[in-house]
């Protein structure tokens, strides 16, 4: 390691293949101007519509009888059931 330190004083780089991530500074810029961060105000519409969608498919299957607050051994049995039912994703296979 003291070869890398003084091929990186004389030359003041640090060969590539030993940065650390061992990524180009020029390529991380690169990447950062072609995907914009998503604003505040995006996230919180992504989050409150995926909460939207959550707490339909919990009301789906409510209505076709499942309880989720109920203490049950069956669990996952009734709620394969209810998602059956309703239709909602494929229950898990056992």
């Amino acid at each position: 390691m003291l070869g890398v330190s003084v091929i990186a004083l004389v030359t003041g780089t640090v060969p590539a293949a030993l940065a650390q991530g061992s990524t180009d500074a020029a390529a991380q810029e690169g990447t950062a101007a072609t995907t914009p961060k998503p604003t505040k105000a995006e996230r919180k519409a992504e989050r409150k519509q995926a909460r939207a969608k959550k707490n339909a498919e919990l009301k789906k299957l409510e209505d076709a009888g499942y309880q989720p607050a109920q203490n049950d051994p069956n669990y996952p049995d009734k709620l394969q059931a209810a998602q059956k039912k309703a239709g909602i994703g494929a229950p898990a296979s056992q």
